[in-house]
């Protein structure tokens, strides 16, 4: 019989990526995006027409966290086995700018989602998208063990969507985990992310359209990975006979200067030469070090990624270095667009 998940923020970078593993996987995809008056299913449209996959079914619906009853009503029409919630303004920085719209999207809709799986009594499994802000200020490593102290609004919005599905799931016996996932990278990532930034800015240097680009804090310490081995790790999680919240990370420390310095290296460029401090991305209060210690979930779901930091760098370079070679056009937009299915 073949499985059937429902997946919001289907059209940002990790929803896209998941969307089309559970595809290879057999599964029937339903996906939830907003309604905008602009196209924004660019990552997505190409699996409305999916050749590699003839026995599978993708569907776009249009719909909103902020709405419950909506929820309600999808989840009572689709009937998903799983539910992945990935939806949420993740841009940390902004946050600070709109602190009541990152609650409202990345605490408050995970809750509204959770309230209307329960209502609708379909009994499918959950995955909550958590993120390695939850943990702020506390030193790494950082386990499922380490408290959580967010510095950001948009860190305190997960937390509180983290503990409400823990309290779903021991309140109501659901079968609900959060992934709390360190930073994860690819080609589909936001052009506002440090790193996409930076990649797109070493392309277009290397062409000579830019001479600079302005970044912020350079010596903020990260753990980097490879997006697509992320959502395995998501799709894994919600195999597992019992819920079970765990870290997705390398372990592997970097810093955005090593980043930086990484990229434009691999591009034949001196970093020193191109970046310039811009104290406007400077945040408010700063997460100095966030670093991920995974290994339960090697031992528990047998995850363990395989794309290091260097390699993801290069990934991420000669991506936008092809995309720029198409007159700028990602080499993941396509011409066609999804049809809504409701």
């Amino acid at each position: 019989m073949t499985k059937r998940a429902l997946i919001t923020g289907v059209t940002g970078q990790d929803g896209s990526y998941l969307a089309e593993l559970l595809l290879t996987k057999g599964y029937e995809v339903h996906g939830l995006a907003r309604r905008t008056s602009s196209v924004n299913t660019s990552r997505v449209a190409h699996l409305v027409e999916d050749t590699h996959a003839p026995d599978c079914r993708f569907f776009l619906h249009r719909g909103d966290l902020s709405d419950g009853g909506r929820l309600l009503s999808l989840l009572q029409q689709v009937r998903p086995d799983e539910v992945y919630n990935l939806a949420a303004e993740s841009y940390v920085g902004a946050s600070f700018e709109e602190p009541e719209h990152a609650g409202e999207a990345a605490g408050v809709g995970a809750v509204r989602l959770l309230e209307a799986l329960r209502m609708s009594g379909v009994g499918a499994r959950f995955y909550q998208a958590g993120s390695s802000e939850m943990y702020g200020a506390e030193p790494p490593p950082q386990s499922e063990d380490t408290p959580l102290r967010p510095r950001s609004p948009y860190g305190a919005a997960k937390a509180y969507a983290h503990w409400l599905t823990t309290t779903y799931r021991e309140s109501y016996g659901m079968h609900a985990v959060n992934g709390i996932l360190f930073n994860h990278e690819s080609p589909r990532r936001g052009e506002v992310f440090v790193t996409r930034k930076v990649t797109r800015a070493v392309a277009r240097i290397q062409a000579g359209l830019d001479d600079f680009v302005y970044l912020g804090n350079l010596d903020a310490v990260r753990d980097w990975g490879y997006a697509p081995e992320y959502v395995e790790g998501m799709w894994r999680m919600l195999q597992a006979d019992e819920p079970e919240d765990l870290v997705l990370a390398t372990g592997e420390r970097a810093t955005v200067r090593d980043f930086v310095a990484a990229a434009f290296d691999h591009a034949g460029l001196d970093w020193e030469k191109h970046v310039r401090f811009d104290e406007r991305y400077l945040r408010p209060v700063e997460v100095d070090a966030l670093v991920g210690d995974a290994s339960r979930a090697e031992q528990r779901i047998g995850w363990k990624p395989e794309v290091r930091f260097a390699e993801l760098v290069r990934i991420m370079v000669d991506a936008d270095i092809e995309a720029l070679k198409h007159e700028g056009r990602h080499w993941i937009d396509r011409p066609q667009l999804p049809a809504w299915q409701d």
